[in-house]
C-alpha cells in the first residue's frame, strides 16, 4: 500500500500548529475557535501556506466534528427536558426569527438583490452555529449553568428551521416552483417530527442496543447509528446536526455516560478540524471589499442575537450576567451560513463574498465576547455554607427562584444558581 507522505506531513504539520494554538488559547483563558478559523485562514487557497493534499481530509472530518458536537452536547439532556424547554421558549423562537431575519433582508433589498438573495441572505444572519455554541459551552464550562438550556433551546428551533428553509431555499437557487418547495418542506418537517417521536417513545430501547461493557463496541456502535442517521437526515434535506442531537437526547444514564467518555477525546479532534475548514473555505483576498458592509451588517445582528438571549435567559430565570453569557454564546454565525453560500452564491456574484465576511466576522469575535461576559458577582455577598461534599457553593447572582427539576445523575450537568 502506497503510503501518502503529503498528506502524512501535512496533516502532522496541521495538528502540530492547532495544538500550539490551543495551548497559547488556554494559557490566556480564551476558547481555541478564533485561532483554529485564523489557522484555517492561512491555509486556505489564497493564504500563506495552502495544503493542498490534506484537503480532503479536513473536509470530511469538518462534515464529522460538528455531527460530534451535536452528538456529545444532546447526552447532556433527556428528551423529557428538552421538549419542556422547547415549549418554554416559543416565543423566544418566535423572536429570534424576527429579530435576525430581519436586518440581512432589509441588507438583501438594499444591495439589489433578488428574492432569492433576500431570502438566503436572511437565513444567513438568521442561525447561530451549532457547532461554534456546543464548543463554547463546553469550553467555558457553562453546561450546568442556569441560562444554558435557553441557548440550547434556540439553537435547536434554529436547527428545525433550517430543516424546511434549506429545503426551500435550494428549490428556490435552482429555479424551481412553488410546488416543489412545498413539497420539500412538508417532507424534510414530518422526517424530524417522526425522528421525535421515535425518540420520546422509544428512546430507552436505543439505549439498550447501544450500550456494552466494552469501550470500543460502545464507541463503534454510537458513531455508526449517528452517522447512518445524520446521512439519512441529509438525504431529506434536514440538517445532520439534528439528527445527531436526536441521538444523544434519546441516551440517557449509564448509556449517556458511557457513550460521553468515549466519544469526547473523538469530538475534540474533529471539532478542531471543523473550525479549521471554516477558515479554509474563505479565500483572504475577497473579504476586504466586503468588509464595510459585512461589519455593519455584524454589529447589528451581534446585538439583535444579544436581545435574544437576553430574553430567553430571563425566561429560563436566569439573572442579569447569565442573560448576557446566553446573548454573546449565540452571537457566532458558521456553518449553516456556509451551506446557504454553496445554495445561492451561483446566482448571487456579491452574495458569497459578503456572507463570507460576515461569517469570519463572527466566528472570530463571537467566541471572544462569549469569554468576556462577566461570570462573577462584583458586589459583596455574605459568606453561604459549603455542601455536604465540602465543595464551593454555587454563586447566587439573582433573586430569581431556581427551576423545580434537579439535574439528571450522571448527566454532567452541575447544579448553577441563577446567575
Amino acid at each position: 500500500m502506497h503510503t501518502p507522505i503529503a498528506l502524512l506531513l501535512e496533516l502532522g504539520l496541521i495538528l502540530a500548529a492547532l495544538s500550539l494554538l490551543g495551548t497559547i488559547a488556554r494559557r490566556f483563558a480564551l476558547s481555541p475557535v478564533p485561532l483554529y478559523l485564523l489557522a484555517g485562514l492561512a491555509l486556505g487557497d489564497g493564504g500563506i501556506a495552502p495544503v493542498p493534499a490534506a484537503r480532503n481530509f479536513v473536509d470530511t472530518g469538518a462534515a464529522i466534528g460538528v455531527i460530534l458536537l451535536l452528538l456529545v452536547l444532546g447526552l447532556d439532556f433527556t428528551v423529557r427536558e428538552f421538549t419542556v424547554s422547547l415549549r418554554r421558549h416559543r416565543s423566544s423562537a418566535a423572536l429570534d426569527l424576527v429579530l435576525n431575519t430581519t436586518p440581512g433582508a432589509v441588507a438583501g433589498w438594499l444591495l439589489g438583490l433578488d428574492a432569492g438573495g433576500i431570502l438566503a441572505l436572511a437565513g444567513a444572519t438568521y442561525v447561530s452555529s451549532s457547532g461554534i455554541v456546543a464548543r463554547l459551552l463546553g469550553d467555558l464550562r457553562r453546561l450546568g449553568n442556569r441560562e444554558t438550556p435557553a441557548v440550547l433551546s434556540v439553537l435547536v428551533v434554529e436547527d428545525f428551521v433550517m430543516a424546511a428553509y434549506l429545503p426551500l431555499l435550494a428549490v428556490f437557487a435552482s429555479g424551481g416552483t412553488w410546488w416543489q418547495a412545498l413539497l420539500a418542506v412538508t417532507a424534510a418537517m414530518t422526517a424530524v417530527a417522526a425522528a421525535i417521536a421515535v425518540s420520546w417513545r422509544w428512546g430507552h430501547h436505543v439505549g439498550r442496543i447501544l450500550s456494552h461493557p466494552e469501550a470500543e463496541q460502545v464507541l463503534l456502535r454510537v458513531l455508526g447509528i449517528t452517522l447512518i442517521v445524520a446521512a439519512l437526515a441529509e438525504i431529506i434535506h434536514v440538517s445532520a446536526a439534528v439528527g445527531a442531537f436526536l441521538i444523544g437526547l434519546a441516551l440517557t444514564g449509564t448509556a449517556a455516560d458511557r457513550a460521553r467518555t468515549v466519544l469526547s477525546p473523538l469530538r475534540d479532534l474533529f471539532a478542531a478540524v471543523f473550525f479549521l475548514a471554516l477558515g479554509l473555505t474563505v479565500d483572504p483576498g475577497d473579504l476586504l471589499p466586503m468588509l464595510p458592509a459585512a461589519a455593519a451588517l455584524a454589529v447589528v445582528t451581534a446585538a439583535t442575537k444579544l436581545a435574544t438571549g437576553w430574553y430567553a435567559a430571563r425566561r429560563e430565570g436566569a439573572g442579569r450576567r447569565g442573560r448576557l453569557r446566553a446573548g454573546t454564546a449565540l452571537i457566532a454565525r458558521g456553518e449553516f451560513s456556509v451551506v446557504i453560500i454553496g445554495l445561492a452564491a451561483p446566482a448571487q456574484g456579491r452574495l458569497a463574498a459578503l456572507v463570507t465576511t460576515y461569517v469570519m466576522l463572527l466566528a472570530v469575535c463571537g467566541p471572544v465576547l462569549a469569554r468576556f461576559a462577566p461570570t462573577r458577582q462584583t458586589a459583596p455577598r455574605p459568606p453561604a455554607p459549603r455542601d455536604r461534599a465540602g465543595g464551593r457553593p454555587p454563586e447566587k447572582v439573582s433573586a430569581a427562584p431556581p427551576l423545580p427539576a434537579p439535574p439528571r445523575p450522571g448527566s454532567g450537568r452541575d447544579a448553577a444558581g441563577p446567575d
